[in-house]
């Protein structure tokens, strides 16, 4: 596996537990907020992913 796939496959792994922790603290406003912030920011650092590499 070269650098750039096994770097997105550790940014979809932190997805999938973002997905995971905001699932697990529903109900519970603080926790689901920062699980929320954790979320959009596994979003953004996956942006680079899927720019054209020009």
């Amino acid at each position: 596996m070269s650098d750039h796939q096994i770097n997105f496959a550790g940014w979809v792994l932190f997805l999938i537990s973002a997905v995971a922790f905001c699932i697990a603290s529903i109900g519970h406003f603080w926790a689901m907020l920062g699980s929320g912030f954790f979320l959009i920011a596994c979003i953004v650092f996956m942006i680079p992913f899927f720019r054209d590499p020009r």
